[in-house]
């Protein structure tokens, strides 16, 4: 007879041994998925794959083709102007200002109160910026008296016509309100009106001669003479700054820039315009740059006290009408002076 095979079935004895098998599977299985589950958890909040996992290489991402540009900018000057943009300006400000003195001189002078107004504006945005506000409503009424005066009746109408606008802007903002901020305001807008009407007014002053589109003609070709005449010289030979504090980019080499080509500008005017000996136009584009170039400065001292770059932005490639006629406003009387000597009407 054959010897007994052990049986598969458990005896009496074997459950135990079979449930403990049965409890280390188990032990082992929720290890393993609580090990998992902390790689996982690993990956998540460092970013890194467990040890032996290698990491994919990452595919190099298609480099996006560049766009075109829908506008492109305006080409800048060492000086900062974009400078296309500023000589069409300027050749538009020139035909409509030669339109206007040989047309009709009231033309001009309408277009002088519009600029002297639009200035003051400009004035009394930038002032702002110091909680400062002008009476702008006196000061344009004065605008017009002051150059409508000068026009008609000469220097001494222009001198009352200054005194009353004053008294009218004195009184206009006291009435409005008393106090420190009154007075500040107050004597703000006397000051208005004396930079921008009152010294404008020596420029239709000189309109108001028989050859009167001649010599205001003079005055602003002797300013723009010293502007071009100064940043070509600044741009191609500036080394050294005239006055680094007020206005970085104004040098010495561009004032002799200036005046070299503002005297040749006043020669021709004096020789073929105006009937004057030719050392008479050299004084002449002399006197011109000094008062152009104290103009720009005071006008550079003004905005650096209020923090603004430009007094506006009406004229592209300019900045403002302020930026464009500070130095018109400071040579006028300068010029005007001069012309009482040298050919008084």
């Amino acid at each position: 007879m054959p010897a007994d095979t052990p049986s598969s079935e458990p005896g009496p004895g074997g459950t135990a041994p079979a449930t403990s098998r049965r409890a280390r599977r188990a032990a082992e299985r929720a290890a393993q998925l609580e090990a998992e589950l902390a790689a996982e958890q690993e990956v998540v909040s460092t970013g890194q794959l467990p040890l032996g996992e290698a990491e994919l290489p990452a595919q190099p991402a298609e480099q996006a083709e560049p766009r075109e540009l829908l506008t492109e900018p305006g080409p800048t000057s060492r000086a900062g102007r974009n400078l296309p943009v500023a000589i069409a300006v300027g050749l538009g400000l020139g035909a409509a200002l030669l339109a206007s003195l040989f047309f009709r001189k009231e033309i001009f002078l309408a277009l002088a109160v519009l600029v002297c107004i639009g200035g003051l504006w400009e004035l009394d945005r930038g002032l702002r910026t110091r909680d400062i506000r002008l009476p702008l409503l006196p000061l344009a009424v004065g605008t017009v008296g002051m150059l409508v005066s000068a026009y008609t009746a000469g220097i001494e109408a222009l001198l009352v016509a200054f005194v009353l606008t004053a008294g009218g802007v004195f009184v206009w903002r006291v009435v409005d309100g008393g106090g420190v901020a009154a007075l500040r305001e107050a004597t703000t807008g006397i000051f208005a009106a004396a930079y921008i009407p009152f010294l404008a007014g020596f420029l239709t002053i000189m309109l108001s001669a028989d050859d009167g589109q001649w010599r205001v003609l003079m005055l602003i070709a002797l300013v723009v003479a010293n502007d071009t005449g100064g940043y070509t010289a600044g741009v191609l030979f500036g080394r050294h700054p005239m006055a680094p504090s007020v206005s970085p980019k104004k040098s010495w080499e561009g004032a002799v820039g200036s005046l070299v080509l503002a005297v040749a500008v006043g020669i021709g005017f004096a020789l073929w315009c105006l009937d004057l000996d030719w050392w008479a136009g050299a004084l002449l584009g002399v006197a011109a740059v000094i008062g152009a170039v104290f103009g720009d400065l005071a006008e550079s001292m003004l905005k650096r006290d209020l923090g603004i770059k430009d007094m506006g932005t009406l004229l592209p490639g300019h900045g403002g009408i302020l930026d464009r006629v500070d130095s018109i406003l400071l040579a006028a009387p300068v010029v005007f002076a001069l012309m009482l000597v040298l050919a008084p009407t």
